[in-house]
């Protein structure tokens, strides 16, 4: 590690217009391959590689729960890494490249291999594909309690981050609906053509290596004023252990986590889902699907200028509890009615608008949700420090992303469940699915996500790190580090 310099930067650049926009969007990486992983892979290695569900879900899971290993050695050496580009951006520049290529490969699957041999290419390659993620996603993270140490800004800064994550995941999504999908000879239902997810895979490995190097590039000039850790050394593996306990013990943050648990398990049940549901239970075509898809283009922009609002307005929690079960509600309201048969059939001029509306509310709850819920993330940072004295973004987002990876595979490995118990059958066409089969899905699905989703607001409702006590924190924090100071022994607020 090259030594930082300790000179003067000068005046600190303010947080523009541009630098939300640079910020957010290198976070299309990250929903160009959630959202692969979410709604394509489960249906590619089940319906057109041919692997059984529950083998590609054990599978997707094996992969979340290896990859859990990196995530907390990556927020822990990002946050004590000392060079001249600071401590995050080395390793945002070092992931773009394997990154790409590691989800081209995702999707090129060798498929005259056998199911043995195709299972564990599906956990190596799912492996890779989230570990050089990871490399970027936590580091970039990081970069939002860093950048400012506003409240409110924080929650735009994040709104930023989700909105970009969401129309990049999208966009790549409808393209691949409208453009890859089309029926093909011998494919007469694109979804089940397997060089359209090939193709896709092509766009999709561009579009992230570009995303992560134009966000890394437009964040770079703040380096000089990001914090550095203090140089301390070599210290031993049971130091650095110990240290992580001491911050991860903070009882907002393990609260967060626990929120982030359930509702990852229910995020990854839903998302695994969502394909079935569009294709068999809607029986829509790939426009169809991906004219539902676009709704996400018009909540994530409400809200981007809706979670800042309410941070201001009413608080993030009290706002995100409130709108996380809303959107809950919302979003089942459609399936409620087409069991009870009070829906449009399926086919019907009304079915698509309706959906198309239900899914703008609910997405604007629930992404206004997620955003405010996130950003409480953010001033756990300062809360921490007041205890240990280290500030330490990258491992509380680590942590939080290796408790979400873990229990969003136990979410897919549900969704397969689901499909084990309702015998869903492998490799058929929608219109050849019993429809008795699809609404027993739904009829399985709506309970689970609504018990998940009910304890996480639950718990919820112990965070206890409000705007006053955030301003104390940062008080508490600058007078810390003035009496360091005068001590000798500075550290950083």
């Amino acid at each position: 590690m090259t030594d930082v310099t300790t000179a003067d930067p000068g005046p600190r650049p303010p947080i523009t217009l541009m630098t939300k926009l640079a910020y957010g969007f290198g976070s299309i990486a990250y929903g160009v391959k959630d959202n692969g992983f979410r709604v394509f892979l489960l249906l590619f290695y089940n319906q057109v590689v041919g692997l059984p569900a529950d083998k590609v879900a054990v599978a997707i899971m094996l992969a979340m729960l290896i990859d859990c290993a990196i995530d907390p050695i990556i927020g822990q050496v990002s946050d004590t890494w000392r060079s001249k580009w600071g401590r995050r951006h080395p390793f945002m520049y070092a992931s773009a490249l394997p990154a790409a290529a590691s989800f081209l490969l995702l999707w090129n699957p060798p498929m005259e291999w056998s199911h043995e041999a195709l299972f564990w290419y599906l956990v190596a390659v799912a492996v890779l594909v989230r570990s050089f993620i990871t490399l970027y996603e936590i580091p970039s993270s990081s970069l939002g309690a860093e950048l400012t140490l506003d409240y409110d800004e924080r929650t735009s800064l994040l709104g930023y981050r989700y909105f970009f994550a969401w129309w990049g995941g999208l966009t790549l999504i409808i393209l691949m609906f409208l453009v890859f999908q089309k029926p093909a000879p011998g494919y007469p239902v694109g979804q089940l053509n397997p060089a359209s997810y090939a193709n896709w895979g092509y766009l999709a490995a561009v579009v992230m290596f570009v995303s992560i190097i134009l966000s890394a590039m437009g964040t770079h000039k703040f380096i000089p004023w990001l914090r550095a850790p203090a140089a301390r050394g070599s210290i031993g593996i049971f130091r650095h252990l110990k240290e992580m306990g001491q911050t991860l013990s903070n009882r907002s943050f393990v609260i967060i986590t626990v929120v982030g648990l359930f509702a990852a398990i229910a995020q990854g049940i839903s998302f695994s889902l969502a394909f079935y549901f569009s294709t068999y239970f809607w029986q829509l075509s790939p426009a169809g699907t991906a004219i539902l898809t676009a709704d996400a283009y018009i909540s994530s922009a409400i809200a981007l200028a809706a979670a800042p609002y309410l941070s201001r307005k009413a608080g993030k929690k009290a706002a995100g509890s409130i709108l996380l079960m809303a959107s809950v509600f919302i979003g089942f309201l459609p399936l409620i009615l087409r069991v009870v048969g009070y829906f449009p059939d399926n086919g019907s001029p009304y079915l698509i608008p309706i959906l198309f509306a239900d899914g703008v509310i609910r997405g604007a709850f629930a992404i206004t949700a997620a955003i405010l819920i996130t950003a409480m993330l953010t001033d756990v940072v300062e809360d921490a420090a007041v205890k240990t004295g280290r500030r330490s973004e990258g491992l509380f987002f680590a942590f939080t992303s290796l408790i979400q990876k873990a229990v969003s595979g136990v979410g897919v490995m549900v969704a397969g469940a689901l499909l084990t118990i309702v015998s869903f059958p492998v490799g058929v066409k929608p219109a050849d699915v019993d429809p008795e089969v699809v609404r027993d899905l739904a009829i399985v699905y709506m309970p689970c996500l609504m018990i998940l989703y009910g304890v996480a607001v639950g718990i919820l409702q112990a965070y206890g790190i409000t705007r006053e006590r955030h301003t104390e924190n940062l008080r508490l924090l600058k007078l810390q580090a003035q009496v360091a100071e005068q001590a000798g022994s500075p550290r950083y607020p």
